[in-house]
């Protein structure tokens, strides 16, 4: 069913005073989080690292739901346009996960069964103080991550004869440049607000707290529509190699 969201970020009282969203969401007791080290390597080759890549995604996504209803929550004082996107963008990673989780249980399994990793809660935790930070650093680095790999796991679910997730990430690909455009727009309202160029600033986030998460090669097309521009993705060239040079041989 349609929402019209407008509609109902209108009825928000962007300043009312509420709680503080607490240091952890809501989660059932599986799956066990453990260092991302220690998550194995997923190959969708054979049933088992199919399965397994179809729960660390599905983890992501359940992960993204709670970090749009912690925007929604935690930011106050935003425009009503601001609580009207990260609500859409809530109920479209919902719908996300249970596609996921359906699929999950065709193939003999269920959210929980295998270890999972924290590192986008772990992001969250870092910019709870700010929504410039989190727009930054959570949809336009740990979201926009997803742009640049999904491809190629859809190339691989394909090659592997298993269309029917290939078809389900084909339609998270397609939402997630939405989402993550909504990161970019709202980064550079914070921006404006802040009286800071949007370009360095993310950069310099980039550089202070997530540096180790960019790694190419890029999907230019994709980000571009997710509202990265040409300076701003040959800054990130230009980070992308010199991670590399830093890493050890």
């Amino acid at each position: 069913m349609s929402k019209d969201y407008k509609a109902l970020a209108g009825e928000v009282d962007a300043r009312a005073a509420l709680p503080q969203p607490g240091a952890l969401p809501g989660r059932p007791a599986r799956p066990r989080l453990v260092p991302p080290k220690d998550v194995p390597t997923r190959s969708p080759f054979t049933p088992a690292g199919r399965a397994a890549l179809l729960h660390a995604i599905a983890h992501i996504e359940f992960n993204a739901i709670n970090l749009a209803w912690d925007a929604v929550q935690r930011f106050r004082g935003m425009p009503p346009a601001f609580y009207a996107d990260w609500t859409r963008v809530a109920e479209d990673e919902a719908r996300h996960f249970v596609l996921l989780d359906t699929r999950l249980r065709e193939l003999g399994h269920r959210y929980g069964d295998f270890d999972a990793h924290d590192g986008l809660w772990e992001m969250a935790r870092k910019t709870a103080h700010d929504c410039l930070a989190r727009m930054a650093l959570v949809p336009r680095v740990l979201e926009a991550r997803g742009l640049d790999v999904t491809p190629a796991m859809i190339a691989r679910l394909r090659a592997g004869g298993d269309a029917v997730t290939a078809d389900i990430l084909e339609v998270i690909l397609r939402e997630e440049v939405a989402h993550v455009a909504i990161g970019s727009r709202w980064f550079a309202w914070c921006c404006e607000r802040a009286g800071l160029a949007p370009q360095p600033t993310f950069i310099a986030l980039l550089r202070e707290h997530a540096s180790g998460a960019v790694r190419g090669p890029f999907n230019r097309a994709a980000r571009a529509a997710a509202g990265f521009g040409a300076d701003e993705m040959a800054a990130l060239d230009a980070l992308d190699a010199s991670v590399l040079r830093a890493r050890p041989v």
